[in-house]
């Protein structure tokens, strides 16, 4: 494994830079009490049997699975549920593990030569290793590039996530105000609601236009012309697993291509946890509903740097069946320190990078739940303890939304590293080849991305099937492939 020395001071190390968080996981189960929630799996107990004053929060009988709320206890035996499990972003290893806020979106460089400040093109190292399109070369014309091919149209995907903040200029006209929902309960609608700006990070690198007119420009998507849903199953900074599978049903039911699921959980003792197993099996059940009505399900794998086939080691919902799990990799040397290092167009060029864009991030998690890998993010925290600004270049940038000193929500853009940053990746994949094959099963289109992945020197083990490659993906799914 490359990079051991630099993975073990990086796993043991936490704490805050510069504003900037580095954290780690935090589930809590919630079922083991009169008021808890729980998820009632009801092929193992039949509904008649359930006492009336087990409150019913989301019925998705559609998958034999109801979430509720009560005393579990009294509902089924040990098989029967299973502890709702509440996520705390501000602890949470399915979230970003390093981010700072960049630019507002009425500010920045008027440089667009890369020669000079950088615009915000300019540090989308995700997007210029897949060649995504034209708009981020100072060559127009000069290669081919996916959006040649397709961006995405007539397509639709749902982020249940933290919410959208859909009055960013380049995601104006992407998100379906009247399909999108809150699901958490809390009253409000599907924009973030002190849930962070997580959610909007993602829905930009799926489906971001590019169409801020600002002198530093925008940031563009993968499938700018997707269709977004924003499904936001956190409250603050708190959700609950039933609420995001309750967010798959809704997902599924208005015929969503693909979800986006950044979000996870991952227990390294299931003996001190057995409950978690009746979880994935639920999980399972609801993933089967989805699958069934064309829906793929793309989740990040987590944050934890674990070996997910290591005994006792469950990582959910990535592990279950009908899940296609995504780990993250990215670059070292993005446009910091150097004699380039005021010349964009040679960022992922030459000598510029200490590692490739495909180098697994040391905060992955790996083994044979992985499906493939994309970019989500690499970081040298030397190099940022340091001082060195330039090294948050490694981490995608991407849309997000910050607070004013009033309350106000400002369109802005940051850097976040995470498996959340790299599912996105593959969410945009999806839509991109329904575009091309709007009737491919599931299956096909989950096989079209593994066939087409490029296998990077760690092999399997990081990376699954392979590393995502959008242009031989487009070319198989268009029939243009040699």
């Amino acid at each position: 494994m490359p990079n051991s020395s630099r993975r073990t001071f990086l796993k043991g190390t936490a704490g805050v830079i510069g504003g900037s968080v580095l954290t780690t996981g935090s589930a809590v189960a919630t079922g083991d009490g009169e008021t808890g929630r729980f998820l009632i799996n009801l092929r193992k107990v039949d509904r008649s049997e359930i006492p009336d004053d087990v409150e019913i929060v989301h019925d998705l009988s559609a998958a034999d699975v109801l979430v509720a709320r009560g005393d579990q206890s009294r509902v089924g035996g040990a098989t029967a549920t299973a502890p709702d499990v509440k996520i705390d972003r501000s602890d949470d290893e399915a979230g970003a593990v390093l981010e700072a806020e960049g630019p507002a979106a009425a500010d920045g460089s008027a440089s667009h030569n890369h020669d000079g400040a950088a615009s915000n093109t300019e540090y989308q190292w995700d997007k210029r290793e897949q060649a995504v399109s034209g708009e981020l070369t100072d060559k127009p014309g000069g290669g081919k590039f996916v959006h040649d091919t397709t961006t995405g149209e007539g397509t639709r995907v749902a982020v249940v996530d933290s919410g959208v903040y859909d009055d960013h200029p380049d995601l104006e006209g992407v998100v379906n105000a009247d399909l999108s929902i809150n699901i958490t309960g809390d009253g409000f609608d599907f924009r973030p609601n002190g849930a962070g700006s997580h959610g909007t990070h993602v829905a930009g690198t799926i489906a971001a236009t590019n169409d801020n007119d600002g002198p530093a420009g925008g940031v563009l998507g993968t499938a700018p012309d997707t269709e977004i849903v924003a499904v936001r199953m956190f409250s603050g900074l708190e959700g609950y697993a039933g609420d995001g599978l309750a967010g798959w049903e809704y997902a599924a039911k208005i015929g969503c291509d693909a979800i986006n699921y950044s979000v996870g959980y991952t227990v390294a003792d299931t003996v001190k946890y057995p409950s978690l197993i009746a979880l994935e099996q639920i999980i399972s059940q609801v993933a089967e509903y989805v699958r069934s009505q064309g829906t793929v399900i793309v989740n990040s794998a987590g944050n934890g740097s674990l070996d997910m086939d290591a005994e006792n080691t469950l990582s959910l919902p990535t592990e279950a069946d009908g899940v296609f799990g995504v780990s993250a990799t990215g670059p070292l040397g993005y446009g910091w320190g150097g004699k380039h290092s005021d010349n964009e167009a040679k960022w992922l060029t030459g000598n510029r990078l200490d590692e490739p864009t495909t180098d697994p991030a040391p905060y992955t998690n790996y083994g044979s739940a992985v499906d493939v890998s994309a970019g989500g993010g690499n970081y040298d925290l030397e190099a940022i303890l340091g001082g060195n600004l330039d090294a948050y270049n490694d981490l995608v940038y991407s849309t997000i939304n910050t607070t004013g000193p009033d309350g106000e929500q400002i369109a802005s853009y940051g850097w976040k590293a995470g498996t959340s940053m790299a599912a996105p990746q593959v969410t945009g994949a999806v839509a991109l080849v329904r575009s091309l094959k709007p009737d491919a099963t599931v299956e096909e289109v989950e096989s079209l991305i593994k066939q087409t992945a490029s296998m990077p020197d760690e092999g399997e083990t990081y990376h699954g099937a392979g590393h995502l490659d959008l242009q031989a993906l487009v070319d198989a799914a268009s029939g243009t492939a040699k």
